[in-house]
């Protein structure tokens, strides 16, 4: 497997994993225990230190989330670049 494909497995493999937590937790009723992994809906501190360390981690994994797609996109333009050197490769040959 090249670096290409390896990276693709993972986001696909990342991405596949966020839309199931993400379904779990709209399934789940309000009333429903919190899962212990879940920061979604944890209670606002309110310590003002604390606030601005959320706020930094938030920010944080906003612009992680944005280069995670930029990064994705740029995979997914190599691999159509790919595929289509490969398609043409076989039409090269055929015109020799």
């Amino acid at each position: 497997m090249d670096a290409v494909s390896a990276a693709k497995s993972r986001i696909d493999k990342a991405l596949a994993l966020l839309e199931r937590k993400v379904l779990d937790l709209k399934a789940r009723p309000a009333s429903a225990p919190p899962i212990a992994d879940d920061d979604l809906f944890a209670p606002r501190a309110s310590n003002v230190a604390d606030v601005a360390r959320i706020e930094a981690l938030e920010a944080a994994g906003r612009d992680a989330a944005d280069a995670l797609s930029r990064a994705a996109e740029a995979v997914r333009e190599v691999m159509a670049a790919n595929d289509a050197v490969e398609g043409d490769a076989p039409a090269q040959e055929e015109t020799r």
